[in-house]
């Protein structure tokens, strides 16, 4: 008896030793399972020029622009220019009543001619000794005012032509021929398209990138997008403490009159630039504690790297430390992606 139960204890611990050599080989196979390769994309560093560009929205705004205000109260009589219509300094661009200030001007006229020939025969006798000085001096004095009173009869009667007071085009008309306007009243408005300028408020840090003469990009949105060139013409000397920002003024010819007042513009100005240079997608760049990473395959595995980048520009990053030009870099998947994690690239 003693036997048989040496005999079955020993059989016994025979078989739970097997069953535990199983489970452990078991769990064995299971870990040394690799997991699926990880589906990516990839593509080598390109060579290229890259520009450092600062971007920003701003109106298209005249240049110039004047509201014509009557200088005297009448009726207008002829409407010479409409809307849309070119014009230069100095034309008419309507008339108003002038009879009662043409009727002053020729009495004006008729006083000043009579004061004149007095005046004349007076220093006759002043010259003979006949007239005192006082009287001779007060006599001249009435001509002056005379001669002033003229004057200002015939400014006023030239003010009943209304003038446009730049180059430009008429872009509003105010009046209608037979009312009557008063003295300041508005008549036409002139707009100048010659140049046009968009005023762009920048943040104070990047006051050392911008200077009179950068070119500049505007995409008019207008437009469909059409891209156009300006420059930058003036830079405000001071910043504004309230917003932190200062202000610059771009410069748009456009001798074609695609772009009106009032057109919404993105403008982009180029500051720097870099010549050919090593270049990555952005979308391939992933922050890792602090710091700008990108995977590379290597044997079949993502391995991390860190780099160091410069200026960006169109949808590509400058990189300038940590990469080669035969560097698989993955610009698909990388997002989540594990360092040493299997990866098949997909072409």
């Amino acid at each position: 008896m003693k036997l048989n139960r040496s005999g079955w204890a020993a059989f016994a611990c025979a078989l739970l030793l097997s069953a535990c050599q199983q489970g452990a080989e078991t769990e064995k196979d299971e870990s040394e399972e690799e997991a699926p390769p990880v589906p990516v994309e990839t593509s080598r560093p390109v060579r290229g020029d890259v520009y450092a560009v600062y971007s920003g929205t701003a109106p298209i705004e005249s240049f110039a622009e004047a509201d014509v205000i009557a200088k005297v109260e009448g009726e207008v009589r002829e409407i010479l220019f409409e809307e849309g219509d070119e014009v230069k300094a100095g034309q008419v661009l309507a008339r108003l009543d002038g009879d009662r200030l043409r009727l002053e001007l020729n009495e004006s006229r008729a006083r000043l001619n009579k004061m004149k020939r007095d005046f004349e025969r007076n220093q006759e006798l002043r010259d003979k000794g006949l007239l005192s000085e006082g009287d001779y001096e007060k006599l001249r004095y009435d001509l002056e005012a005379l001669e002033a009173s003229f004057n200002l009869a015939s400014l006023e009667l030239d003010y009943t032509q209304i003038r446009a007071p730049i180059d430009g085009v008429v872009s509003e008309r105010y009046i209608k021929v037979g009312t009557t306007i008063r003295i300041g009243d508005p008549a036409f408005r002139v707009t100048s398209f010659d140049p046009l300028v968009a005023y762009l408020h920048v943040p104070e840090r990047e006051y050392r990138h911008i200077r009179a003469g950068q070119p500049v990009a505007i995409d008019i949105d207008a437009l469909a997008g059409q891209r156009v060139a300006a420059s930058v013409t003036r830079i405000s000397p001071i910043v504004d403490p309230e917003t932190g920002t200062f202000k610059i003024t771009i410069e748009i010819r456009d001798g074609e009159r695609r772009i009106k007042p009032g057109m919404f513009g993105r403008v982009s100005i180029v500051y720097d630039h870099h010549e050919d240079v090593l270049q990555i997608p952005r979308g391939a760049i992933v922050e890792y504690r602090g710091e700008q990473t990108v995977f590379v395959v290597e044997d079949g595995k993502a391995v991390r790297r860190t780099v160091q980048t410069g200026y960006g520009y169109n949808g590509m990053v400058e990189v300038t430390d940590g990469l080669l030009e035969t560097d698989e870099v993955i610009t698909v998947g990388q997002v989540g992606l594990k360092p040493d994690a299997t990866v098949a690239v997909i072409e």
